[in-house]
């Protein structure tokens, strides 16, 4: 099938199921690379990595864009779930969207409500800032509504790790600085970002169900097992992307004892903190906080200037001076009202 051209504003586009493994890999990536708010979660692996693990639980259901020449100029990554249309693995990617360029945003919002008019869909994850909010809102005939919100930390150009400590609420900057030093007393403290193998995926799994157990990602029975899976079949496809990979894993050490790891996404400027696990034993590290920080400051000091705690408005987050980013959904049915 034809890959994505240049965009053409007055085109009229055909939406038409695809599978995914008929989504040619060059034409996704060159969506990717051209659609206006992507993230980590519209990648191809984290697509390929959800399908292989959580297959089962749904159907898939995307959308192609095509013109009348056939050139896919717009992917549309849905699933089917108890009778209801979703954005494709809504239910584990913190964002998602629509992938084309920003002149055919509009010619595949109708293709797509023309595709999907009279189903019952629920659209979510959309950020606050996603020019596919309002081309989708028009054309499936929907209204938005706040989902939840994603706590992000912004750090202006030039800002290093004491000068963004400064900006923090003086109780918080306390807090953290104390801890720090009182870890720092225990033994020199490492943070390291580990090789996307079996090996560091067995790790993070092992310390993340050490500290949360049954409330965490790999609870005892089907859903852990396929949550495994799924980070294991996600980890080997961000490998094998090399220099491309976004998928980081890290861990974070005090001495030689290993007291907390990371799961995350690093994209242009931005990290997006996805997981964590800590050492439940080593309360007198704070783990969690110093694990944080060195975390924080290791992506600042490597040009991350957003550090996105992704969905849902647990305190911890806002200790670090976050401010929340809306993330909206549009339910109901296409073409009636919400």
């Amino acid at each position: 099938m034809p890959a994505a051209s240049p965009s053409d504003p007055a085109c009229t586009l055909v939406a038409r199921p695809i599978a995914l493994e008929a989504i040619p890999r060059a034409t996704w990536d060159e969506l990717l690379g051209r659609t206006a708010r992507t993230t980590p979660f519209s990648r191809w692996t984290w697509h390929r990595a959800w399908w292989d693990a959580y297959g089962a639980e749904a159907e898939p259901h995307y959308l192609a864009c095509t013109d009348e020449a056939g050139v896919i100029r717009g992917l549309v990554p849905l699933m089917q779930r108890e009778g209801t249309t979703y954005f494709g693995a809504t239910y584990h990617g913190d964002y998602a969207t629509v992938l084309c360029a920003p002149g055919d945003l509009a010619a595949v919002a109708d293709a797509t409500a023309a595709a999907l008019g009279g189903r019952a869909v629920d659209l979510r994850r959309l950020r606050h800032d996603d020019p596919a909010i309002g081309a989708l809102e028009m054309a499936l005939g929907l209204r938005r509504e706040q989902e939840d919100v994603c706590p992000v930390v912004t750090v202006p150009a030039g800002v290093d790790w004491e000068a963004y400590l400064g900006t923090l609420d003086k109780k918080d900057r306390h807090e953290i600085r104390r801890k720090v030093r009182r870890a720092e007393t225990s033994g020199p403290m490492r943070f390291d970002l580990v090789a996307l193998t079996p090996e560091g995926v067995e790790t993070f799994i092992g310390m993340h169900d050490r500290k949360w157990g049954a409330r965490g990602l790999f609870p005892a029975g089907v859903h852990g097992d396929r949550s495994r899976a799924f980070i294991r079949r996600l980890a080997e496809l961000e490998a094998a992307e090399g220099d491309g990979a976004q998928l980081q894993l890290a861990q974070f050490r005090v001495g030689e004892r290993l007291v907390f790891v990371s799961a995350g996404f690093h994209d242009a400027d931005t990290c997006y903190f996805y997981n964590a696990g800590l050492d439940p034993d080593a309360r007198e590290l704070s783990p969690g906080v110093t694990g944080t920080a060195a975390y924080l400051r290791y992506e600042l000091e490597h040009g991350c200037r957003r550090f996105d705690f992704l969905r849902g408005g647990e305190a911890y987050k806002y200790e670090w001076g976050s401010l929340d980013e809306p993330i909206y959904r549009l339910a109901g049915t296409v073409g009636g009202r919400p």
